[in-house]
This record gives structure tokens, sequence and C-alpha cells, in this order.
């Protein structure tokens, strides 16, 4: 059983530590953390993140609260076509309706998430087994005045209409960069929200995500290369 790392001392520690992980494959690290990889894609889809979060010594667990609590860092693993296109949307964090309504953009659970971020690439083809996936080169970012003026626009257009009951309107369809959508283990699984008129209704949970076109071009703009 592998040892537990320590956590890192400073962002420059935690990016070297990212660093180091470039080229290397998910099945070298899963062999070096004593970790058994599941063969099916569908079922690895998460192991490179898990991996690498016990890498790089993240502390946050199951909590709310940044990956690398102490730095204020979330990290997001993020998939890469061989290309170097963005696969799919990235999720933020889970919607919480008995919260989000209370909240100003400045203090959101949304802002806190995306203050300050690792990003992660991690290369691979479609099909692809877990163990033969790439790590590629990290990228620590926060959102610049552009950015945020377009996350915070999409935000309050979203909780907009979840404040004025019509949560089940919302689409991803909605959103330039930042989008709400199910995240649920099955449809069978439902919240309660408030409807057109503040009545209960049942709904399924829903979560914020960045969108592929947004975390793409954040790569290309903030990267070295």
């Amino acid at each position: 059983m592998s040892r537990q790392i320590d956590p890192p001392r400073d962002e420059s520690e935690l990016m070297r530590r990212a660093r180091d992980l470039a080229g290397q494959s998910v099945g070298q690290l899963a062999r070096r953390l004593g970790r058994a990889l599941p063969a099916d894609p569908v079922r690895g889809k998460g192991i490179a993140g898990e991996l690498a979060e016990r890498t790089l010594g993240a502390t946050a667990g199951n909590l709310d609260h940044p990956d690398f609590s102490a730095l204020g860092i979330e990290l997001k693993t993020i998939p890469l076509d061989e290309a170097g296109h963005v696969r799919e949307s990235t999720f933020v964090c889970a919607l919480d309706l008995d919260q989000v309504e209370r909240e100003e953009w400045q203090d959101s659970r949304v802002r806190r998430k995306l203050g300050r971020v690792l990003w992660l690439p991690v290369q691979w083809k479609a099909g692809q087994p877990p163990a033969v996936r790439r790590y590629g080169i990290p990228l620590i970012w926060s959102p610049d005045p552009q950015e945020e003026s377009l996350l915070r626009g999409d935000w309050l257009e979203l909780v907009g209409r979840i404040a004025v009951g019509g949560i089940d309107e919302i689409t991803a369809h909605m959103g330039r960069a930042l989008q709400i959508r199910p995240k649920a283990a099955s449809a069978s699984v439902q919240v309660e929200a408030a409807g057109p008129e503040r009545e209960p209704l049942l709904t399924v949970p829903r979560g914020f995500y960045l969108r592929s076109s947004f975390t793409e071009r954040l790569l290309w703009r903030h990267s070295d290369g």
C-alpha cells in the first residue's frame, strides 16, 4: 500500500509535482500507487483524476473545499483528443437549490471553485483503456477580467431563471461558458425545487459545468506554448 503523500507547501511545489506527471501514463501512475485499473473506458473515466489527486497531495477529499485547501486551488483533469481539442464539458460543482438563490456571484460556490484552478490535461483516444492515457503539461489559471465577466453573466442568467421558478426550463444550450446540466447517478434520483408560483416540484439534481469551447480557449490563451 502506498504511503500518504504530504500536501504541497506552496503553489510552486504543486506545479513542480504536476509537471513531473507530464508524459506519464495513467497505468504507470497506478502501478506506483498500487491501484488496479478497470479495463472498461467508461468505468475508468474518473481514474486519471483520482490518481492525480493522490500523487499531488490533494487534501479536500469529498469536502466542499478546493482540492488543495491550504492553497485555495482546485484540480481539474481535462481530457484532450489527439489534436489537442477538449473532449467534453468540465464539472464545476453541484447545484445546491437551497443555497444558490441566496448567493451573490462574488461569494458563490461556482466562483470559489474557479478562483484558482490547476488544469491537468489527459490525452486519450476514443475507446482507449485507461492505462494508456497520458498526462499532459499542467496549467495554473485564474479567470482574467474578460473570462470572469463571461462566467458572471452566465451565472446571473441561470440563477435568475431558477429564482423565478424556471429550473425545468433550463437546458444545456443556455450559457456561453457556464451551463447547468443534470447530475445524478440515475434518472430516478430527484430533489425538491420551487416552481413558478413557488409551489414545490420534483426535478433531477443538476450541476454547473464549463463548456468545452470555453476550456479549450483558456488552455490556448494561457498556455506558455
